[in-house]
């Protein structure tokens, strides 16, 4: 499974089954090698798919995250805090393979910056895919 199908499927959970494919193109069109070029640039065009269902990110999120005790995780705004509270592996070299699944473009080995599109990324194929965010996040 893509990491993004992974965080989509810790997000809408039983919901994933009809949403994912619709965002989160890689994980049905190639599970195993989700890291490659093709795959990143197919969920371009996919968000457009009309969602299954509106899912409360925050309350999922924030319901994670405070499973996570003596860790105040930021996932608002922070790529690595939101794949720590979904238990998603959040590694360098997980992150850059996301970043690769989402057509990343810029300078991998500035993570700072990558963590940033990353963030901005991942909020917007959620929100695309049914996923209601809270005001506060720019998507």
């Amino acid at each position: 499974m893509s990491i993004f199908g992974k965080i989509m499927g810790a997000i809408f959970g039983s919901h994933t089954a009809s949403a994912a494919p619709a965002g989160g193109a890689p994980a049905g069109s190639a599970p195993a090698p989700a890291g490659t070029a093709p795959s990143g640039s197919a969920p371009a065009s996919a968000p457009a798919a009309a969602p299954a269902q509106t899912v409360d990110v925050a309350a999922i999120v924030d319901k994670a995250a405070a499973a996570h005790k003596g860790e105040k995780l930021e996932w608002r705004t922070s790529i690595v805090d939101l794949m720590k509270a979904l238990d998603v592996d959040s590694s360098l070299a997980a992150r850059k393979d996301l970043a690769k699944e989402l057509g990343y473009t810029g300078d991998m080995n500035d993570s700072a910056s990558m963590n940033v599109w990353l963030h901005k990324q991942v909020m917007s194929k959620l929100a695309a895919n049914g996923g209601k965010l809270p005001p506060e996040i720019k998507h």
